[in-house]
Parts: structure tokens; C-alpha cells; sequence
């Protein structure tokens, strides 16, 4: 598997960036997880859309899903001019409605609910659920391919069942909206020291801070989470590629 970042931003996107997205990509099967602002647009220096082949969501919130309406009118200009002829499967959890019926357009998209209780299958990719602790239903992800595990928190405060779910993954991609000594639990958020915790008592091999704050010192993040994990610590940035 290959891991991408498309955007890494937490709420709203770094001016010239973009929020929430990445792509894993895994015998030429290109998923995108979450598309937030302006991922299309840092997309398509990667791939052009129309070479997608699916897209999973952790929870309707803008930074996590505002492109997917340009995603979809993208795919819908391209029936027009290169002959797109595909439908595009939007994954999200049926929790919330409203957010769930914009999965689907025309004949360009069509939302498709995970159940969380379920293993999903897209592609290659096998991927388990477990709701996190935020202000609205929000699932991290464990997505496996080939003896191989990348597991994205999405958006949460520290949970202990967090650290079981990710156990001996070779990829932690956490988030880390706030510092050490803040208390995140209000927001819905992590700090650099519980992800560094959690990676940690997972026992992962490498650790990815991700939805990252517009203040303070980014690489503070990484100090910090190196003081609970001696594994591997990254600050995810755009267009950073990792294999897994």
C-alpha cells in the first residue's frame, strides 16, 4: 500500500493547502479517504479524479467532506469531455442523514452505507470500524491489504479502545489538533502526547500526526509524541508518500 497526504489541516485548510484527505492506493486501486476543502485541487497534481475508484468518509464535517460536491461535478463535466462512464461509490455511515443523501449525484455517484459492526471490502482493501469520541458520529478506520495496516483515527478525543483497534499496525495516521497539557475532550481531539500514548500502547510501528492545528510550533507536535513513542514520529505535510 501507498499512503498519500492530499491535505493534513485541521477545521479549515492552510492558505494554498487543503483539509482532510488521503489517498491509499494498493494494486493500482486508487480510495480516497475523506475529501475536505481543497483536496480536489491538490488532488489532481497526484491523479485526476476521474481515476478514482472510491471514496470512504469518516463523518460529514466540511473539513473532512466539502469537496465532494466538486468531486462530483468533476466527474460529471468529465461524461462531456473525456467520456467518463463510471460511477463513482461514495462510502459514509448512515447516521447522519442529511449528510449521507449529498453522497449521491446524477449518475456520477452513488453513496453506499458502511455498517461499522461489518468488515467493508473495496477493492483490495479490507476495513474495520469503531465509532470515536467526537461531536458528531465519527469512525476511525483500520484499512488492511496484503498482511498490511494503516489505521486513521479520524477525528476523536483519546479513547482506550483506540489503542486495541490499532494494535501492531504498521501505520498510526492520528490526529493531533492540540499540545501537550491541553484538554482536547470539549473539541473532540487528540494532543500530540495521547497519540504518542496510544501509538505506544498499540505497539505500532510508525506513528503520522495529522488534522493539524493553526497555531503553535508544528514541530512541538513531534517532540511531544516522541516523549511516549520511540517508534517512528511524522507531522503529515502535502504530498508526503509513504509505503506501507
Amino acid at each position: 500500500m501507498e499512503l498519500t497526504i492530499i491535505g493534513c489541516w485541521g477545521g479549515f485548510p492552510k492558505a494554498g493547502e487543503a483539509s482532510s484527505g488521503y489517498l491509499l492506493t494498493h494494486d493500482d486501486f486508487h480510495l480516497l479517504i475523506d475529501c475536505g476543502s481543497a483536496v480536489l485541487s491538490k488532488l489532481q497534481t497526484i491523479i485526476d479524479p476521474e481515476k478514482l475508484d472510491g471514496i470512504i468518509l469518516s463523518h460529514y464535517h466540511a473539513d473532512h467532506t466539502a469537496d465532494i460536491g466538486v468531486v462530483q461535478h468533476a466527474l460529471y463535466v468529465g461524461k462531456f469531455t473525456n467520456q467518463y462512464d463510471r460511477t463513482l461509490p461514495i462510502y459514509g455511515h448512515g447516521l447522519d442523514k442529511q449528510g449521507f443523501n449529498q453522497l449521491t449525484y446524477k449518475d456520477v455517484t452513488s453513496g453506499i452505507t458502511y455498517k461499522p459492526e461489518e468488515i467493508l471490502h473495496i477493492g483490495p482493501f479490507q476495513i474495520s470500524f469503531v465509532q470515536t469520541h467526537h461531536s458528531v458520529p465519527c469512525f476511525a478506520m483500520r484499512i488492511e491489504a496484503d498482511g498490511k495496516s494503516l489505521v486513521y483515527t479520524g477525528d476523536t478525543s483519546y479513547f482506550k479502545e483506540l489503542e486495541s483497534f490499532a494494535k501492531q499496525a504498521d501505520v498510526l495516521l492520528c490526529e493531533s489538533n492540540f499540545y501537550k497539557g491541553m484538554d482536547g475532550r470539549a473539541a473532540g481531539h487528540m494532543t500530540s502526547e495521547e497519540a504518542g500514548n496510544t501509538a505506544r500502547r498499540a505497539g505500532v510501528d510508525k506513528l503520522i500526526l495529522t488534522h493539524l492545528p493553526h497555531f503553535g510550533k508544528l514541530s512541538q507536535l513531534k517532540d511531544e509524541a516522541e516523549e511516549q513513542f520511540t517508534g517512528e514520529v511524522m507531522i503529515a505535510s502535502e504530498g508526503m508518500r509513504i509505503k506501507i
